[in-house]
């Protein structure tokens, strides 16, 4: 059947006030962050596709997101970058929708109301987008997960997930109107990013991952196996390992001081600390450089964009 913009799978599932949890790439989705976290999620409760643009080539330039070509059995197949939705309804527990957006090129508005149909269509309590961004962190501290939400018991969930209050202001994505229409129309919203250290560039960042995976197990109940803490803090510890991938002792050091100062002891590194040098801020915007997420690499858990 068809809901708005998107293909449903039938015969369409029966869901109890559903959440809604959404990644969108490339813009909120630094490392994979996002995509590994769904994944993981959508393997242990087994999701199944519920369902996805009918016409994906409306939205989306095929030169920036780029068909992908496989051999399957000797055969040709060719898998459409498309924004994919899964369910979950599991006996005991949350019943889950998870989206694997991709970010429009046209119609970007057109694209947020036929998210809005589904989630008025199925009667989404709440809608949350999760993923990463980098931020001027260390990797030799905790990270940092921050975000808005509105509705019910927000502290309360932000308290659970260990999660901090965003002041972020700046560009956005036009998607981000689906969380305003959302919130107009009485649906709870949350958010939830991962602050990753701006000098690495980790095509799947597993310890990014394994933070916000953290945030969610605590949220939904789910094991603590499912976050892969272990997997996480061992390839922050073999960073040091590699050549011209970590900043020199010095710029490190202020680094951490930055982070001790607004995380570790509560208070602004504006009023508490000394500004880096120009040649360690234009150091590490240079890194940060532009993300060539272009809907063409799956994450290791196989989801993203199939």
């Amino acid at each position: 059947m068809r809901i708005g913009e998107f293909d449903i799978a039938e015969p369409v599932p029966e869901l109890r006030e559903p959440h809604l949890l959404a990644v969108l790439r490339p813009w909120i989705d630094v490392g994979n962050v996002g995509s590994l976290a769904l994944g993981r999620i959508e393997r242990y409760h087994r999701s199944q596709e519920l369902g996805r643009l009918y016409r994906p080539g409306r939205y989306y330039d095929f030169t920036r997101y780029r068909p992908r070509s496989y051999l399957v059995s000797g055969q040709r197949e060719v898998t459409i970058p498309n924004t994919i939705i899964r369910y979950a309804n599991p006996e005991n527990g949350t019943h889950l929708l998870t989206a694997h957006l991709l970010e429009p090129h046209l119609y970007g508005e057109d694209y947020s109301d036929a998210l809005v149909e589904i989630i008025r269509y199925f009667g989404v309590k709440q809608y949350a987008l999760v993923g990463g961004m980098y931020d001027m962190v260390p990797h030799t501290r905790p990270l940092v997960v921050s975000g808005v939400g509105t509705g019910e018991h927000v502290e309360r969930d932000y308290g659970i997930a260990n999660a901090r209050p965003s002041n972020y202001e700046g560009p956005t994505t036009i998607t981000y109107t689906v969380t305003e229409t959302a919130a107009k129309m009485g649906v709870e919203t949350r958010g939830f990013v991962v602050h990753l250290p701006q000098y690495l560039n980790l095509d799947d960042d597993q310890q990014g991952a394994s933070r916000l995976m953290q945030a969610l197990c605590r949220l939904y109940d789910l094991p603590d196996y499912i976050a892969q803490e272990e997997r996480g803090q061992k390839q922050y510890d073999e960073l040091t390992s590699r050549d011209g991938q970590m900043p020199d002792a010095d710029v490190l050091g202020r680094i951490e001081d930055l982070y001790d100062s607004e995380y570790g002891h509560g208070e602004s590194p504006a009023t508490t600390a000394t500004p880096l040098p120009s040649s360690i801020e234009e150091f590490l915007q240079g890194l940060s450089g532009d993300l060539d997420l272009g809907g063409d690499d799956d994450d290791d858990d196989g989801l993203a964009l199939r």
